[in-house]
């Protein structure tokens, strides 16, 4: 199977995209200065064998799809814009498991491994029950450490080694996906894959490799009632703001 860029043609035929400027990040995940969530344009990647383009009644079948598509998506975006949904996180918040089979509970401190790997997290309203996931830059990184090997300009934000950050690399706003042992060093670090840039949660998310201008904004936990919960805003700035 082949990766193929192809660009869709009004005739419902379609070709390869061969003039048009292709884009050499994935555009979905690249956060903006702005809270603005970005969307896919119709020139979209297709993962697929190259099959000859459909006729009439399988453009129908494919439009009939689309528009289901298209509803599935409203009801996505509709639960996503619930008021507070893209604010930023807020003291008392909790964290919620961003993806996975629990997707949406609160993460409990016996969910996190000591020294990681990390979990995807949302802040949510505690009152409410919103999750806060109508701007990528509320996206979290939660990860576990030895309290014992936390600085201490970061431990004071820390819950029993628990550490919120963003999940938005302050480069080129690429999201963090890795957590891997440093390039310089022996520690495990949080890792962006678009250009290598690694980050210490140790030491308040400070840059320890690659391009990045400056640290991940650390979001400052509490422990309430054996739940983890926000404490203040984030410290730092989020994405690309410069």
């Amino acid at each position: 199977m082949q990766d193929v860029d192809m660009d869709c043609l009004p005739d419902g035929s379609s070709r390869p995209l061969a003039d048009a400027a292709k884009p050499t990040t994935n555009a979905s995940n690249v956060a903006k200065d702005s809270d603005t969530d970005l969307t896919s344009s119709c020139s979209a990647n297709f993962a697929t064998d190259v099959s000859p383009c459909p006729g009439r009644r399988a453009l129908l079948v494919t439009a009939l799809a689309g528009c289901i598509g298209v509803m599935t998506n409203r009801t996505s975006h509709a639960q996503d814009d619930a008021p507070g949904s893209d604010e930023r996180p807020q003291k008392t918040d909790l964290l919620v498991f961003a993806d996975g089979e629990h997707a949406g509970e609160v993460i409990k401190p016996g969910d996190l491994k000591m020294g990681g790997p990390p979990i995807k997290a949302w802040p949510m309203d505690a009152g409410s029950k919103v999750v806060r996931k109508g701007s990528r830059l509320n996206e979290l990184l939660v990860v576990r450490l030895d309290a014992s090997e936390i600085d201490d300009e970061t431990r004071p934000r820390a819950a029993d080694g628990i550490l919120a950050y963003t999940a938005v690399c302050s480069h080129a706003g690429c999201n963090v996906t890795a957590w891997v042992k440093q390039a310089e060093g022996d520690k495990t670090v949080f890792k962006c894959m678009c250009h290598n840039s690694e980050f210490d949660p140790r030491q308040s998310g400070q840059v320890v490799f690659g391009p990045a201008p400056r640290r991940l904004a650390v979001l400052p936990l509490t422990m309430a009632d054996q739940s983890i919960t926000v404490a203040a805003a984030f410290v730092g700035k989020v994405g690309l703001q410069r």
